[in-house]
């Protein structure tokens, strides 16, 4: 395989660089001309990358609660965390929601 020599950046591109680089940060434009305006956020979707930490923990469960996730076969923990999740939230917003008490 045939490597290419170096070359050095022409002195156009040093001064570029060096003049971008002598810019306070919120002075370069970061903005991509290439890139297209995305107008339409319909299909968006919030978190899709994102994967919370999991943690392993021992707790009981009811047995009743626990045979009723089970039934549907695998991936019952999975839905138990769902689950969970889903109380977890309402809370959350049931508790934003609150007028706050002033102490």
């Amino acid at each position: 395989m045939a490597h290419s020599p170096k070359t050095e950046p022409d002195a156009r591109l040093l001064a570029d660089l060096r003049a971008l680089a002598a810019l306070p940060d919120d002075k370069i434009d970061l903005t991509d001309p290439d890139a297209p305006e995305v107008a339409d956020w319909s299909d968006a979707v919030r978190g899709k990358y994102f994967r919370p930490i999991k943690r392993q923990k021992t707790l009981r469960i009811d047995a009743d609660v626990l045979a009723y996730f089970e039934a549907f076969g695998r991936g019952y923990q999975t839905r138990m965390n769902e689950a969970l999740r889903e109380a977890m939230t309402r809370g959350l917003q049931r508790r934003a929601a609150r007028p706050r008490q002033e102490a």
